[in-house]
């Protein structure tokens, strides 16, 4: 299925369309194809299969525009806000319908394998640094790793503040029917699609491919809510609390934020979030999402969150704030040094941080000591020609001890443990160990590549534009007079 999938994406690349977008076109087109009693008479999928060629351009355009008209709520307003046709030409589009998407028995036993071509055109589209679209694909062999020693529970609530293409989610969720099908009721089996898993995400091109994605594997349901929200998850405090916090935030550092009053007025702009729940006020986006993230975890929920290698060393006063935080009022347990090469852009260096959210006794800090698995040093990867696979990650999942105390962990060459004491007295207080020849971190570390500050810019004007979107809708439905259109 991926392999013919793969060859009209060439065939499109030819005229023009990159492989997200490509994807994108995918997406809409599977969902109509696979839920056809769910669109509206006349905007569905056998309108389109039985419109003449000289016709369906339009027709598609019309069915695009029609489902786009769905409440952003719905799993369909989420798929298709703002949905175009970027097929260049209605033969190729034609042929997109006919061979792979109309040709295939989707109630067959191909419809299982449907998730994972799909999974393998988004990585591949992760590979176009032009469009950016790499940071929102994590590498699957490290999501599964970070799945496997947080071993996701059916009672779990389990969300990602920046879910992307929802790799965490639906790795989660396959981990729960992996070992725990047999306990789970039909029930207990359809809660978990149906609001015990969710995502936030802040670009709607990106939502609409990993709500796609995530229903190929068997998550959430076509005609019901959609469990992807898309929004700014820094804007507010969360409204409800998970058990697991599984995340990839964006590695860039700042963005510009509107807010709106009530009346969908104009309030202020301002380049911090101003959130009671935060104990740092910055524009630092590394910083707040790791503070939301703190405020989303449930007393007693565990974390597994990447961050950049800044997060650990950066001397200034916010990010020695936060380093602090972590260590006193929660169990900053384990952190994974990750290898370079294996992100969207070379050079990037960062760590996985897994903590625990207790209640503090009289005081006491509630880290007692760290461990650390290194798996940078002496490890060479690159996205071509070498790149990460489950098998390199098996000593950390195994050294990890999923399930196990803490305390029964054995020291290795890549893994030592740090007692807290030790810790809270290294200068500016550094968590970025070494404890291997290798060149002292300094602030190099911090400065991200080319693509990365482009697709923070691509962000911050994707953001405002939704802000002043909101602003216009308001203003025209409260502010000016209801005319006949």
């Amino acid at each position: 299925m991926a392999a013919k999938l793969w060859e009209y994406c060439n065939v499109l690349g030819d005229n023009g369309l990159s492989t997200a977008e490509f994807v994108e076109q995918l997406a809409y087109l599977i969902f109509l194809k696979t839920t056809d009693e769910i669109a509206p008479a006349g905007y569905n999928w056998n309108s389109l299969a039985e419109k003449e060629t000289s016709n369906l351009g339009d027709h598609y355009r019309a069915v695009l525009a029609e489902l786009a008209k769905a409440d952003p709520a719905t799993t369909v307003g989420s798929l298709f806000a703002g949905s175009q046709n970027r097929i260049p030409n209605v033969d190729l589009l034609r042929k997109l319908i006919v061979d792979p998407i109309d040709a295939v028995d989707w109630e067959g036993p191909i419809a299982n394998l449907t998730g994972d071509a799909f999974e393998v055109l988004l990585a591949r589209s992760a590979e176009d640094t032009k469009t950016g679209a790499g940071q929102y694909f994590t590498p699957r062999p490290l999501v599964n790793a970070i799945i496997d020693v947080m071993q996701p529970r059916p009672t779990d609530t389990i969300t990602d503040p920046a879910c992307g293409t929802g790799g965490f989610l639906i790795a989660a969720h396959r981990y729960i029917l992996e070992h725990h099908l047999q306990e789970l009721s039909p029930q207990e089996i359809l809660a978990l699609g149906s609001g015990r898993i969710w995502g936030q995400e802040l670009v709607p091109n990106t939502v609409r491919l990993g709500v796609m994605n995530m229903l190929l594997h068997g998550l959430g349901s076509a005609a019901g809510q959609s469990l992807v929200m898309t929004e700014d998850a820094l804007l507010r405090p969360p409204s409800r609390h998970a058990s697991l916090v599984l995340a990839h935030p964006p590695f860039g550092n700042t963005l510009s934020i509107t807010t709106v009053d009530r009346n969908g007025m104009l309030e202020r702009e301002d380049p911090h979030y101003r959130r009671n729940d935060f104990e740092i006020t910055t524009t630092n986006k590394q910083i707040n999402f790791l503070q939301h993230i703190m405020s989303l975890m449930e007393m007693n929920g565990r974390a597994a969150v990447i961050v950049p290698d800044n997060v650990l060393f950066d001397k200034s006063g916010a990010y020695l704030t936060l380093r602090r935080r972590l260590l006193e009022h929660f169990d900053l347990h384990t952190i994974l040094r990750l290898p370079t090469g294996i992100f969207y852009a070379s050079g990037i260096k960062a760590n996985v941080l897994f903590f625990d959210k207790i209640p503090r006794i009289d005081g006491k800090p509630n880290t007692s000591q760290v461990w650390v698995y290194d798996l940078r040093t002496d490890m060479q990867f690159s996205r071509k020609q070498k790149s990460l696979q489950q098998a390199d990650l098996a000593d950390f999942v195994e050294a990890y001890l999923p399930g196990g105390s803490h305390s029964d962990r054995s020291e290795t060459e890549r893994f030592r443990c740090f007692p807290y004491a030790e810790l809270i007295a290294r200068t500016h207080l550094n968590l970025d160990i070494v404890w291997s020849e290798e060149p002292a971190p300094d602030d190099t570390h911090s400065v991200l590549p080319p693509e990365v500050i482009a697709r923070e810019i691509v962000e911050n004007l994707e953001s405002a534009l939704s802000q002043f979107a909101s602003i216009a809708d308001a203003l025209s439905g409260e502010s000016l007079p209801q005319t006949d259109r």
